[in-house]
């Protein structure tokens, strides 16, 4: 009979403790007030770029208008930078980040992540004379090489890790390309993705073995933490797109083969 009495009582406390859960959810919250934070860098394309009109475009910039016109709801673009986008994401300030977002488990510590996107990898963007010279590890980790990445990513992170000996240099990562057409570095480290991507706006650039990644990466949205109502509705929502093709339309527009 204890037994019994007991475990209606845990039933009659589920409904209200299931209400105070989904009314703290990002999920509920962006259905009243009826806009969706995106936070993004616009400035790492294929995936987020803020053009000179104020406009952004790019992969994950259509797929945030998926997201939110999947909730009736409008667009609300952050600005952020790489380094600012954890703590943006600690004070509240994105319901999900978007833009080519590679996981971490330093970010996971701050951050979730909805279901992984796609597989990525670190290779070496160099001037396409330079392909031979710049291989592997050891050919890279060199006072000699001029290195040059984006402040708060990680690219710079994998420099500092992995290519210490090399002489870094930060830039933005909108002029950085053209700096390595112009012989002002040598290599950049960045994703497959944006390598083989910008070696087709930069015919000088070429991407260095983008199918033998010097370290496996994955790219994901980053959500707030501990808000299971809202992951849930991410990653379903981004499982209905690729199950009906929805997000494979939209990388094709911007990549000729999807990685």
């Amino acid at each position: 009979m204890k037994k019994v009495l007991y475990s209606l009582a845990l039933l009659s406390a589920l409904p209200a403790f299931a209400k105070a859960d989904t009314t703290s959810s990002h999920l509920e919250r962006v259905l009243q007030k009826g806009s969706l934070n995106v936070c993004t860098t616009g400035d790492y394309k294929p995936y987020t770029f803020l053009k000179e009109n104020g406009e952004y475009e790019g992969i994950d910039i259509a797929m945030a208008q998926s997201l939110a016109a999947s909730l009736d709801v409008k667009v609300n673009w952050v600005p952020v930078t790489w380094k600012s986008l954890p703590d943006e994401m600690n004070a509240g300030h994105c319901d999900i980040a978007m833009g080519g977002i590679s996981v971490t488990l330093k970010r996971q510590q701050k951050a979730w992540f909805a279901n992984v996107l796609d597989q990525d990898g670190k290779i070496p963007l160099v001037r396409c004379e330079n392909v031979r010279q710049y291989q592997t590890v050891d050919q890279l980790n060199r006072p000699s090489v001029r290195l040059i990445e984006p402040a708060g990513g990680t690219n710079e992170a994998f420099v500092h890790s992995h290519l210490p000996k090399g002489t870094l240099t930060l830039s933005d990562n909108v002029t950085i390309f053209q700096k390595l057409v112009d012989k002002k570095a040598d290599v950049m480290i960045t994703d497959a993705s944006e390598a083989l991507y910008q070696q087709k706006r930069y015919p000088k650039l070429c991407a260095v073995n983008p199918k033998k990644p010097l370290q496996y990466g994955e790219k994901a949205y980053m959500l707030p933490r501990d808000d299971v109502s809202w992951k849930m509705y991410v990653d379903q929502w981004l499982h209905l797109s690729k199950a009906t093709g929805d997000y494979q339309k939209i990388v094709s527009q911007w990549l000729a083969v999807k990685k």
